[in-house]
């Protein structure tokens, strides 16, 4: 028996651990976007399946001696794909579709070993079912989630500090070999049984006396496809809101799967660990709080995003895995029950990271995870008369009455009474705002308890569905106006693997202030005025008094021209400043974002000087020229993609930095925009000045009220010559430079983390 469980728990660690892995290696080849994890994510759950469907015909159409036979051959194959390591020559080409290019390069670098791991689950439960008839095996797979989260907290806690990537990728290779070999000490031990038959008769109810559980009707199998469907779409739908607003890290990945898998490990373990009552009221009291921070938590702090957004997902992957445990078959069906449910957590990946951005111009596939998560709820008080769900949705309608005004009630200075006296005025606010929505709740609340008392067999269906089903209605009306409001005043919208963008028209037309937004999700990526007299005028980030136009002013004018490169088109901002000999030369990874500044916005139709546009990941770009031709010789640099709270993690390494030192002149400046709501890159860029002997100037600039179309901006300018940055304007706009003892934090490719530049 602990050879069985070792083996499952190796397996599910070395699964798990991988998914990261590989991540972290290819993030940078595709832009550091978050579509890269869920295309990751899609393919891990379709290879999942794959090997669930091996386990369960290998299974179920040959003798024990024969699974194990075969299973040993397919390990030995697999030695062909190590080490994991994937290939340079995967890295995209500009303008090449990712998704299906990720695809196929997760397929040649892991495929058969990751594909074996993931049969090992349901294959070794039925082998160990063979030899232990009288044990459940069912333990065994809460085990095996375990091991998968033992992997996931360890990787961005102890591996991926300490261990570089290749390091990483041959060691997982050596554990892999290891895991082979349990496997085959696991087959020896069923090679004396000779048919899938001999030892299953005796442990299997005759067919005339068995009586037809719940798992064995249609509706019960359907929803072994569905329930894991909804919560691998929550999955991914969080990890994809986490990743555009605060970062594309390793972290953001392992924690939302790590909740996942939490709900897993508990609802397989014990049917106590699940309670309808409780984790429906924390389900209701979770669609209240992300209801509230979608519309108004863009500054919310990350500690109150990731509570509210993976408590949400914890609450609804109990939901979904407890009533998915509730309907598990007996032993025999086993490995056809693992495979349905793999089917439902690849078809929810197939569906967030395929379908959803065919169907939405926006990341909508969130909301609708969550309401139908409320329509399960509502069915099964309904189909099952559940006085728990009823129970735990109006106390979780209460209690999230109750959080609302906390989520927008800063914690005040003067201490608690203050704050109270805060939150009593915010609950009023709230419930003035809210009224026709609360008044509703408050009414059936009452009636619950009021009925509370009346004979439980004389409540019918229809009562037991009542306030569920309000609820349900209410919670698709929220997210429904949401939406509505989202595409209020929307002129342009798409969504593709990086992103969605929108261009949104903001003040009266023909007036002055009448202008046009590009945003990404709640990231400004450009604005522009209409009126013809206005619309050269830089905005936003841009200003002449912020870091990026004093760099400017700094480098003067050349009778040759200036010859400037930009990390990020926008809406092509940076080109007001243009002059009719320069060259300004823009990289830009989204094609979209390529049409929407040409199609939408006139700064780069208008500007004097020469423009042309590069499409592709900027540090790939500068990377394969510096290989083909001479260095660009920029005087100016500018980084522009960090202003998003998803920042790329890669621009700013090392190894970057290298590559675009030999892209400056001599007396060249790079300019970084670090503008960012939840991380100080700072400390990064210090580091990096110190590490290559540069010069560092930090500018912030805080424009007047008067002048809205200017955003607060923080650029660091950093240059070989320490002249180009004593230019009086600067120095007198200049913030204080740091002193000797300050945390300075040198990411590298293979070490990168946020943890240390939180703010």
């Amino acid at each position: 028996m602990p050879l069985f469980a070792a083996t499952i728990f190796v397996s599910a660690f070395l699964l798990f651990l991988v998914q990261p892995l590989i991540g972290k290696f290819i993030l940078p080849w595709f832009g550091g976007s978050p579509g890269v994890w869920t295309t990751c994510l899609l393919f891990f759950q379709t290879l999942l399946l794959g090997g669930y469907a091996y386990a369960h015909a290998l299974s179920t159409r040959f003798p024990p001696r024969t699974q194990g036979v075969v299973h040993v051959v397919l390990l030995g194959l697999a030695l062909l794909w190590l080490p994991i390591a994937p290939d340079v020559a995967w890295q995209p080409e500009p303008g090449t579709e990712p998704t299906l290019r990720i695809l196929l390069l997760l397929t040649a670098t892991l495929g058969l070993p990751f594909g074996l791991l993931a049969a090992t689950g349901p294959l070794l439960q039925r082998w160990f079912h063979y030899r232990y008839p009288t044990h459940s095996p069912y333990r065994l797979y809460a085990l095996s989630n375990a091991g998968s989260l033992l992997a996931l907290l360890g990787y961005p806690f102890l591996i991926e500090p300490n261990f570089s990537r290749t390091q990483q990728a041959w060691g997982w290779s050596v554990a892999w070999i290891f895991f082979a070999v349990l496997c085959v000490l696991c087959a020896r031990r069923v090679r004396i049984l000779t048919t899938v038959s001999d030892v299953t008769s005796s442990t299997e109810n005759p067919p005339e006396t068995a009586e037809k559980s719940a798992a064995e009707t249609t509706v019960g199998r359907w929803a072994w496809i569905l329930l894991p469907a909804l919560a691998s779409v929550l999955l991914i739908a969080t990890t994809s809101k986490l990743c555009v607003d605060v970062a594309v890290i390793p972290f953001l990945w392992v924690l939302p799967l790590s909740l996942y898998l939490v709900t897993f490990i508990l609802c397989f373990d014990h049917p106590r660990w699940y309670s309808r009552g409780v984790f429906c009221a924390l389900f209701v009291v979770g669609c209240v709080s992300v209801g509230y921070l979608l519309v108004h938590g863009a500054n919310a702090p990350v500690p109150l995003q990731l509570v509210a957004y993976g408590g949400t997902l914890f609450a609804a992957g109990m939901i979904c895995h407890g009533e998915l445990y509730r309907l598990r078959p007996a032993p025999a069906q086993l490995t056809a029950y693992y495979l349905w449910i793999s089917a439902g957590g690849a078809l929810g990946g197939l569906f967030v990271a395929i379908i959803a951005p065919l169907l939405f111009r926006n990341y909508y596939e969130f909301q609708l995870g969550l309401w139908l998560v409320a329509v399960v709820l509502a069915w099964l008080a309904w189909q099952q008369r559940s006085r728990a769900i009823v129970v735990g949705a109006g106390v979780g309608a209460l209690l999230g009455l109750l959080v609302l005004p906390a989520l927008s009630t800063e914690p005040a200075a003067t201490g608690i009474f203050a704050w109270g006296q805060n939150y009593a005025d915010e609950f009023l606010h709230c419930t003035n705002a809210y009224w026709p929505w609360t008044l509703p709740v408050l009414v059936a609340v009452a009636v619950l308890f009021l009925s509370g008392a009346a004979d439980q067999r004389r409540a019918t269906r229809t009562w037991h569905a009542l306030l569920p089903s309000l609820l349900v209605v209410m919670l698709g009306a929220v997210f429904l106006l949401q939406i509505r409001n989202g595409q209020t005043d929307v002129v342009a919208a798409s969504r593709n693997f990086y992103g969605a963008l929108q261009v949104r028209t903001y003040g009266a037309p023909g007036s002055s202030s009448h202008n046009l937004v590009l945003s990404h999700g709640i990231t400004t990526h450009g604005l522009q005025f209409t009126e013809e007299e206005y619309t050269r005028w830089p905005t936003t980030y841009y200003g002449a008094a912020s870091g990026i136009g004093l760099a400017l002013d700094a480098i003067g004018a050349a009778s040759a021209g200036r010859h400037i490169g930009v990390v990020g088109l926008g809406v092509g901002t940076l080109a007001t400043f243009g002059q009719p000999a320069d060259r300004l030369r823009f990289y830009e990874i989204d094609p979209m974002v390529v049409q929407l500044a040409r199609e939408r916005f006139t700064y780069l139709a208008q500007t004097e000087a020469a423009v042309q546009i590069v499409l592709g990941d900027a540090r790939l770009t500068l990377a394969a020229e510096r290989q083909h031709r001479a260095s660009q010789q920029f005087d100016l640099l500018a980084l522009d993609a960090f202003s998003s709270d998803a920042i790329p993690i890669h621009l700013l390494t090392v190894e970057a930095m290298a590559i675009y030192l030999e892209h400056l002149k001599s007396d060249g400046v790079i300019a970084v925009h670090i503008s960012n709501r939840h991380l100080d890159l700072r400390p990064v860029l210090e580091a990096l000045a110190a590490h290559f002997a540069l010069s560092l100037v930090t500018v912030s600039h805080n424009p007047d009220e008067d002048d809205w179309w200017l955003y607060r901006t923080t650029w660091v300018l950093l240059s070989r010559d320490p002249a180009k940055l004593l230019t009086p304007a600067i120095l007198e706009a200049a913030d204080e430079p740091s002193d000797d003892t300050a945390t300075r934090i040198l990411w590298t490719d293979d070490r990168a983390g946020l943890f240390g530049v939180l703010r």
